[in-house]
C-alpha cells in the first residue's frame, strides 16, 4: 500500500472512530443531564468531593467501555486534573463532567468530553453540552464542526475590539499562579472590548473555534481541560501558543487560544 492510500486509510478510520465517540460521549451526557436541575447541598470539603466523583461515576461507567471498546489498546487518563506530556501511544483524555462544579450548582455551563491523543498529539475530539445538545467535533486535517457545520475563528484584527476569556486558577492553586492570573486579567481589562472570567475552560474554547469570543488564555491547566479546545481551535483556523507566544505544549505552564488577527497583540498584553 502506498503512503498515500495509506495516510487515506487512516483518516477513514479516525473519521469512522470520531462518530463512534460522539455517540458515546452524547450518552454519557444525558444520563449527567437526568441528574442536573437542582443545586447539590454540601456542608464540608468531604461532602463536595463525593457530590462531584458521583457525576464523574456516571459518566465514567458509560464512557470507559465503550472508548475502550473502540481503543482496547488505547491509555487511559485517571486523572482530568493530571498535566504534562503523555508516554507515547494512544490514550484517551477524557473529562466526564467539565465544569462538575457548574453542574452541582445547577449552573448551565458543563459538558462530556473526549480526545484520544497519539503520541502527544491530538487526533480527534468530542465536547458535548447536553443541556443545549450541541456537539462539536474536531479531527486532525479535516477541520471543526458544530452539529456537522464548519467552524472559523473571528476575523477580528483589533484586541481593542475583542472579547476574551479566562479561567481562573483551579481551587489549592498557587499563590504565585493565583496573583499571575490576576495580573492578567488586570492587564486584558485595559487592552481588550470585554474580559469573561468563568470555568470551564473547554466552553470558552470552543466558542474561540466558533468566532463568538477572540481569545482565550490560561496559566497552568489539565490536559483534559485545553486539548479538546486547542484542536477546535488549531482546525478552525486559530493560532495556539503560551502566553509568550511559544508553541504550546502539554507541558508549557501557560496557554493561549486566538484568532490569527489578535494573537499577537494578546501576546503582548500578557507578556507585561
Amino acid at each position: 500500500m502506498s503512503e498515500t492510500l495509506q495516510t487515506t486509510a487512516v483518516a477513514a478510520s479516525d473519521a469512522d472512530l470520531l462518530a463512534r465517540t460522539a455517540i458515546a460521549v452524547r450518552e454519557a451526557g444525558s444520563a449527567l443531564r437526568e441528574r442536573f436541575g437542582e443545586v447539590v447541598r454540601y456542608r464540608t470539603r468531604e461532602e463536595l468531593m463525593r457530590a462531584l466523583a458521583a457525576n464523574d461515576e456516571m459518566a465514567l461507567d458509560i464512557l470507559r467501555p465503550a472508548l475502550t471498546e473502540l481503543r482496547p489498546d488505547a491509555g487511559w487518563v485517571e486523572d482530568e486534573l493530571d498535566g504534562g506530556a503523555l508516554p507515547s501511544g494512544e490514550w484517551w483524555v477524557v473529562d466526564p463532567a467539565e465544569g462538575n462544579v457548574n453542574h452541582l450548582h445547577a449552573l448551565p455551563e458543563w459538558a462530556v468530553t473526549a480526545t484520544l491523543v497519539r503520541d502527544n498529539q491530538p487526533v480527534l475530539t468530542v465536547v458535548h453540552l447536553p443541556l443545549t445538545g450541541e456537539t462539536y467535533t474536531a479531527l486532525t486535517g479535516a477541520g471543526a464542526y458544530l452539529d456537522g457545520r464548519p467552524l472559523h475563528v473571528s476575523q477580528t484584527a483589533d484586541l481593542g475590539l475583542s472579547i476574551v476569556a479566562t479561567s481562573q486558577a483551579r481551587p489549592d492553586e498557587n499563590e504565585k499562579v493565583v496573583r499571575r492570573v490576576g495580573s492578567s486579567i488586570t492587564a486584558m481589562l485595559l487592552d481588550a472590548l470585554v474580559v469573561r472570567v468563568a470555568v470551564p475552560a473547554t466552553l470558552h474554547l470552543v466558542n474561540v473555534a466558533a468566532g463568538r469570543i477572540d481569545a482565550f488564555w490560561q496559566f497552568a491547566g489539565a490536559r483534559a481541560d485545553l486539548l479538546p479546545g486547542a484542536l477546535l481551535v488549531t482546525e478552525a483556523g486559530g493560532q495556539i501558543s503560551d502566553a509568550e507566544g511559544r508553541p504550546w505544549t502539554p507541558k508549557s505552564d501557560s496557554f493561549l487560544a486566538a484568532a490569527p488577527g489578535v494573537h499577537a497583540e494578546a501576546v503582548a498584553t500578557l507578556s507585561h
